[in-house]
């Protein structure tokens, strides 16, 4: 027997409404599709930075970066009263810990940063700044949201851990492309 494919369209959502993991059903404009779709817009530029001309080793972080941003994503998503689900942790120390072991390494690469830069360079560093913004936004949204409802720690440190790291990529794939990085000069 054929499996039944998931339809895209659903037409539930035509009254401005959409449901979440667990039935309810809210307003488009809902704190908590505010936080999980702007999650969904970042994975969708880190996508892009991965599709981009950059080394194995940083795909395969941003493909991690991914799974653990659709998990949260996903954790973001569900109705407060599916509280099993609710109580697994989208994101470990662990995470966290990767994405600042990363950094370390690429400080050691990169030369000192003494004043703010603007954003440019190569085209993925260029993506990786603009994901770094999207990511800030995210974190915004997520922490709003954790006024309302308990969001998990570790979700808001991932992302915000996360930014820092956008950051310090786009300096590292600019570095490697041999492209300098834009200094900003005060009162220009």
């Amino acid at each position: 027997m054929k499996e039944k494919e998931a339809r895209i369209y659903t037409k539930t959502g035509d009254d401005g409404t959409t449901g979440l993991i667990g039935g309810a059903r809210v307003k488009k404009y809902n704190i908590r599709l505010e936080a999980y779709g702007t999650v969904d817009e970042l994975n969708s530029h880190i996508g892009l930075i991965v599709a981009m001309n950059v080394d194995q080793h940083v795909q395969d972080v941003l493909k991690r970066v991914q799974s653990i941003l659709f998990t949260i994503g996903a954790q973001l998503a569900t109705d407060d009263s599916i509280a099993d689900f609710k109580k697994q942790i989208p994101c470990k120390v662990e995470d966290i810990e990767m994405l600042e072991k990363e950094m370390d390494q690429m400080f050691k690469i990169l030369p000192k940063l003494n004043s703010f830069i603007l954003p440019g360079g190569s085209q993925a560093a260029a993506n990786a700044q603009i994901a770094r913004t999207v990511c800030r936004r995210s974190e915004r949204r997520i922490v709003e949201l954790a006024e309302q409802t308990e969001v998990n720690k570790n979700l808001i440190k991932f992302i915000n851990r996360l930014s820092d790291y956008l950051f310090v990529l786009g300096r590292k794939l600019s570095y490697d492309d041999g492209i300098a990085e834009n200094i900003w000069e005060s009162g220009v």
